[in-house]
């Protein structure tokens, strides 16, 4: 129940928020709350407060070097505050696509370099291997998970339907 609330409330949070720009061929980009998006990503994987913790900082120049350099309306960067579970939450939306798609390429070395031996262990290494960026837009995701991969994905999506 209180999971179909959370994911209730991030869905009225997204129609209450209207549209936003133009995307390529005249069609309207949905404006979309990160902070929202999150919260019932929170609440579909019944991450209890104080779980995740947020990254900024020099640790997030050490995780994204060059993220916060860009230009960006929204950033949300998550990780288990103390967890040998992966789940690595990563949600921003640049001023223009093309911010986006730089901020696809500083995520998806985040995973490389997980993949390439930045994860010890075989079991986190195997979720790092499924881990995903995902861009629509302005908004590109990190998104890995080695419980609910499939399930933040297909929240993420959904946002853009």
């Amino acid at each position: 129940m209180k999971k179909r609330v959370g994911l209730l409330l991030a869905a009225l949070a997204l129609l209450v928020t209207g549209c936003g720009g133009k995307k390529d061929g005249g069609a309207e980009e949905p404006e979309v709350s990160l902070s929202s998006l999150y919260a019932g990503m929170e609440e579909l994987c019944g991450w209890e407060e104080g779980y995740m913790t947020s990254v900024d900082g020099g640790l997030l120049e050490d995780y994204y070097p060059g993220l916060s350099d860009l230009s960006g309306k929204q950033l949300i960067v998550q990780v288990p505050a103390m967890s040998s579970d992966v789940n690595e939450i990563v949600l921003f939306q640049g001023e223009t696509e093309e911010d986006a798609e730089a901020a696809a390429v500083i995520l998806q070395a985040r995973i490389d370099a997980q993949v390439d031996g930045g994860a010890w262990y075989p079991e986190t290494l195997e979720s790092w291997k499924k881990a995903k960026v995902l861009q629509e837009g302005t908004y590109v995701a990190l998104i890995a998970s080695g419980a609910h991969q499939a399930e933040l994905e297909e929240q993420f999506n959904l946002q853009f339907q």
